[in-house]
């Protein structure tokens, strides 16, 4: 078992608005004692497909093929099944999670959640219809993480009565079927390859070896759908909640990279064996001729938004402190050597986390793109988008976002824009995006757009309470640097100096 970080043997809290990627509470003793487990390298998984039909092509070609595919992505869904807390005696009682729904179904409650609030039922309904109607003919879905509402220890045993650590796994347990069960009903059969989030976990930090292991048959038949072959995502999963699979008939490698320990201190052990696996299933990518798909929660960079909440009135930085990056500064540097190594490999890098649509460019030839959440909480609409990718290549060349407008609260998400058709780009998305970051200084139509695109339509300029602070003209070169500016120091001096 691990030891714990040096934060959680001084019982420090992390929420919200003191650092954004541990926002989940500590709430109980007997939990946050708990151990975490060991992680360890392993080998990949190769999965069978059979429609999966796209990516027999060259990879080497450079030109975008009339023979376009579409994936859909979504993420941070933060099911919250304590919105109706009249229910919580008849979920805890049901002895099947399959049950829930109709329990749900009884709520007076049929509104969607509002900004400041995680999802409910209603929102939850509403996000996997419009998914469904927006898969296509997609073979594929990625889900980038957290999968549970936040601070979920504290509001269970608020109503439970105790704090029973034991009936909190087996609540925490039933919401992941539950969930899984509600997307797997609302995609068919297509596979749902994904990355663990620091709230999939029972107590919203970091997923635990316990979690892990109770989860794993459920995001294997849930999520992959049987699809990878079992023992091999078993092995790695349970050490350290990452997989690979490749989609038999495409020059494809998925991996679901765990980047929840990256944001911690005193986590070199699972750090290290991580990145092994991860350059050994690069180089593998490489000497195979295959194209990687890399999906994370936790992206690198900086951590925007505990920026902006420590800035001065002018917007400067001066509050040097570990909390204005998401992930510890050598372990970043670790992984971009690893990176480094495979330039060209690596089609697509997916991030979540921050529930904002955003990019960062992680090394010249390596972009980062981040999906906005379904979960209102810190101050989005609800929203998800619809990639299109060159087929000979598996380079994204566009995308779509579809949004709930919890302004106008229509009966389903609606298209909101699309990135060739907004910013009037066309060819390989990692170049525009990586064209455009000068132009979001330059060109104030375009900023303009990013900025609105930025809380996926919700223009707030009053802060509520919990959310993200929205963008403003003094804040703007808070966002912007972290964009490109990676490294903290060097994040901190654009800035300042912008």
């Amino acid at each position: 078992m691990m030891a714990k970080s040096k934060a959680e043997a001084k019982g420090e809290k992390m929420t919200t608005e003191d650092k954004h990627h541990n926002d989940e509470q500590k709430t109980s003793s007997a939990v946050t004692r708990r151990e975490f487990i060991k992680y360890s390298a392993g080998t990949a998984a190769c999965i069978s497909l059979g429609a999966f039909s796209f990516g027999c092509g060259s990879s080497s070609s450079s030109a975008i093929t009339p023979n376009n595919f579409k994936a859909l992505v979504f993420s941070d869904l933060h099911f919250n099944p304590f919105y109706d807390t009249t229910l919580f005696p008849q979920l805890v009682a049901a002895t099947d999670p399959s049950d829930w729904e109709a329990i749900f179904k009884t709520s007076k409650t049929t509104a969607p959640s509002l900004w400041g609030t995680d999802t409910n039922y209603p929102l939850l309904v509403l996000a996997l219809s419009s998914i469904k109607q927006n898969l296509g003919a997609s073979s594929l879905i990625m889900y980038t993480g957290d999968l549970l509402g936040h601070n979920m220890p504290k509001l269970f045993f608020s109503l439970y009565g105790s704090e029973d650590a034991k009936a909190l796994e087996t609540f925490a347990n039933n919401t992941v079927a539950f969930v899984m069960g509600q997307i797997r009903a609302a995609v068919g059969n297509i596979p749902v390859m994904f990355a663990l989030g620091n709230s999939d976990s029972y107590v919203g930090i970091i997923p635990e070896s316990s979690f892990l292991s109770s989860n794993a048959d459920l995001f294997y038949t849930k999520f992959l759908n049987g699809s990878v072959d079992q023992q091999e995502f078993l092995s790695t999963f349970k050490s350290g909640g990452y997989y690979s699979a490749e989609p038999t008939g495409t020059n494809l490698m998925v991996i679901g990279f765990n980047s929840v320990p990256f944001a911690y201190p005193d986590m070199e052990t699972a750090v290290n064996a991580e990145l092994a696996w991860l350059d050994s299933k690069l180089a593998t990518a490489k000497a195979s001729g295959k194209k990687v798909w890399l999906l994370m929660h936790i992206p690198p960079g900086a951590d925007i938004n505990a920026a902006a909440k420590n800035a001065d009135s002018n917007g400067h930085i001066t509050k040097i402190s570990p909390l204005l990056m998401m992930w510890q500064a050598a372990y970043q540097t670790s992984f971009m050597n690893v990176l480094s190594k495979y330039p060209g490999v690596i089609a697509l890098t997916l991030g979540a986390h921050t529930h904002m649509d955003e990019y960062r460019i992680m090394l010249p030839d390596s972009l980062l793109e981040i999906t906005p959440s379904i979960t209102p909480v810190f101050g989005n609409n609800p929203a998800f988008k619809v990639y299109t990718f060159a087929q000979d290549t598996l380079k994204p060349v566009d995308y779509s976002v579809l949004n709930y407008d919890l302004a106008s609260m229509p009966g389903q998400f609606n298209a909101y824009y699309t990135f060739s058709t907004a910013y009037s780009m066309q060819g390989y998305l990692n170049d525009s995006l990586t064209q455009l970051t000068p132009a979001l200084v330059t060109n104030s139509a375009q900023q303009a757009l990013y900025r609105g695109h930025y809380f996926s339509g919700h223009n707030y300029s009053i802060p509520i309470t919990g959310t993200n602070l929205p963008i403003t003209n003094t804040n703007w070169p808070i966002f912007w640097c972290g964009i490109g500016k990676m490294g903290q120091q060097q994040y901190i001096d654009g800035v300042n100096s912008y």
